[in-house]
């Protein structure tokens, strides 16, 4: 079955750090990864992306300077490192992956089932 596993969510201040996960079962991360937000009652959002390869990466400019997405293929694993977070930054956390290096959620075949991100004091 294939399967995305995101991870590493939680309640954190603003000003905090969280590193976020996201795992690939029953199949070897090949293609492109995409990591997306979704907050109460808004439409999922592009947060970052990045190649198969890993050498080359895009950001939502609300996140440009604080975020940092990275991939490690043997280990199946892409990260998506979060610093100096905002209350804004909430949300449920989605990574997807597919043929497309794009941050447009609508071109991502398979998906995880999120993690909860809250920042808030």
């Amino acid at each position: 079955q294939l399967q995305l596993v995101e991870s590493g969510g939680g309640l954190v201040q603003p000003g905090g750090s969280l590193n976020l996960s996201c795992a690939a079962s029953g199949f070897t991360l090949g293609y492109h990864i995409g990591w997306f937000r979704q907050a109460p009652g808004k439409e999922r959002e592009g947060v970052s992306c990045i190649s198969s390869s890993g050498s080359s990466t895009n950001y939502a400019d609300s996140v440009k300077g604080r975020f940092t997405i990275s991939r490690d293929n043997a280990k199946n694993t892409v990260y998506l490192q979060m610093n100096s977070l905002k209350p804004e930054d909430t949300g449920v956390y989605y990574c997807a992956t597919g043929p497309v290096y794009t941050l447009v959620a609508l071109r991502y075949p398979i998906w995880g089932q999120g993690t909860q991100v809250t920042v808030s004091s």
